[in-house]
């Protein structure tokens, strides 16, 4: 198995979080969250974390509706995808992000209580959530 970094984006239309994962754990860590006005990031920051971390794929979260269907963020979210692979020709594949949000709320919930509730941090671990969802739909 080759170690593949994956950096995943949780798009939103005013804050998008972002993780960075390893294939060959199989996990992530939260890493930040940045800005967007109206589902627009400042891509400078973008493309600062892709050199930073020179991923092999990016993964951006498809948020569908609880039956599978699209709605208005799937598209949006599509098209954020396509912006990331055409501005920085990094692969991108997308995964179904339903539940992370809530799952991410949780996760910081168990670990610090309503103060760890922060909209960054919940964004950023929904972002962990979306790489660990793609590893395992791996397998």
């Amino acid at each position: 198995m080759t170690t593949q970094t994956v950096l995943g984006f949780d798009f939103g239309t005013k804050s998008i979080g972002i993780a960075i994962g390893q294939q060959v754990t199989g996990s992530a860590n939260p890493l930040t969250s940045i800005k967007a006005t109206d589902g627009i990031p400042n891509w400078d920051d973008i493309g600062a974390l892709i050199q930073e971390w020179q991923p092999d794929l990016v993964v951006v979260g498809l948020p569908l509706n609880m039956d599978g269907t699209e709605q208005e963020m799937t598209q949006r979210a599509r098209k954020f995808a396509n912006r990331i692979n055409g501005r920085f020709g990094v692969k991108v594949a997308t995964q179904d992000e339903r539940l992370t949000t809530a799952d991410a709320k949780a996760r910081l919930f168990e670990l610090g209580g309503y103060k760890a509730l922060d909209k960054g941090q919940i964004d950023a671990v929904s972002a962990v959530l979306i790489i660990e969802s793609y590893f395992e739909s791996l397998y």
